[in-house]
């Protein structure tokens, strides 16, 4: 019988050997992996946000600046940057006025006045005299007091200009045409000023087209006082009175008065209204170029070429030149 053979001895030292070598690496493997997981946990701390400190910025000028935090614990009175301010200076009044009114119709329609800048020197330009027998000059008014609403550079800094838009609103509301000519009652407006005032004048080239009055007495329509007593108010240096149409420029004045010539000539370079103007052989009396002449204004009456159109752009023309013309 065969005897049973046996595993050797060095067989089984190497097997324990091994097995002890493979636990040994597998402890050192984790080690290793936790040191790794441990360096990978350090990357995902947050990190800390630099936010830099704003710079203090100046405050408006007027404007008094908030304390800074190291003023705030020192205590420093509020009062003491006052103190570093320029002084302020007062608001400028309003470059645009207006409508205001300076009056009423003999129907009772309200004047209405618009004024465009602060200075010293004070002019008037003055449309629908006639109503709606010279409705383009009512138009040209509204037209140049949109361009001057928008436009305030126009106005020199020593000029306030004044503007009424219809002397004769009872005129415009009767109708164009020359049943709008007069105000309701009857009365030419052009004919009713207290200098070379008549109740009756010769016809002769003058108009004609429906009876009119110059009025009871001078000065005897509400129109012509409450304009009369704006002028005299205001101290107005220099007037423009549009009418209708196609006679030229009219300096006011008789005898003739020299400024209102000088302005009538500084706007004839710049227009082709005829000037000297047609001669009809008109007696213009009563009229309101011819009074504020008396009263040391110059003025001038401009005739638009037609009943129709306005003429804005030369009358834009017109104004510069009546805004920057000197006495």
């Amino acid at each position: 019988m065969k005897s049973q053979k046996s595993f050797p001895r060095d067989f089984l030292g190497c097997l324990s050997w091994s097995v002890w070598t493979i636990n040994a690496a597998l402890i050192l493997v984790a080690i290793a992996a936790y040191l790794i997981f441990r360096a990978q946990l350090s990357l995902f701390q947050p990190i800390p946000t630099l936010i830099p400190t704003p710079a203090i910025l100046p405050s408006p000028p007027g404007q008094l600046a908030a304390p800074r935090a190291e003023e705030q614990a020192a205590g420093t009175p509020m009062a003491s940057l006052a103190d570093e301010l320029p002084p302020a200076t007062p608001t400028d009044p309003s470059y645009l006025e207006g409508p205001f009114v300076i009056g009423s119709s003999a129907g009772g329609r309200p004047l209405q006045m618009w004024r465009f800048g602060n200075g010293p020197t004070k002019r008037l330009i003055v449309a629908g005299i006639h109503g709606g027998n010279e409705i383009n000059t009512i138009q040209l008014a509204d037209q140049l007091i949109e361009y001057l609403s928008a436009h305030p550079e126009i106005v020199p800094a020593d000029i306030t200009l004044y503007l009424l838009r219809s002397l004769n609103p009872d005129g415009e509301a009767r109708g164009t045409g020359p049943i709008g000519r007069t105000n309701d009652n009857g009365v030419d407006l052009n004919r009713n000023w207290p200098y070379r005032w008549k109740a009756n004048w010769n016809r002769y080239g003058c108009f004609v087209a429906v009876p009119v009055s110059g009025g009871s007495h001078p000065a005897s329509e509400p129109e012509t006082v409450a304009l009369l007593n704006f002028i005299e108010s205001r101290s107005i240096d220099a007037l423009i009175s549009y009418h209708s149409a196609a006679l030229g420029i009219f300096p006011g004045g008789v005898p003739e008065y020299p400024p209102s010539v000088r302005l009538a000539e500084a706007i004839a370079a710049v227009t082709t209204y005829p000037y000297p103007p047609i001669d009809t052989g008109c007696d213009y009396t009563g009229n309101l170029t011819d009074w504020a002449a008396s009263r040391g204004i110059a003025a001038v009456d401009i005739e638009l070429r037609n009943h129709t159109d306005t003429d804005f752009e030369q009358n834009l023309i017109v104004l510069k030149v009546f805004l920057n013309w000197k006495r």
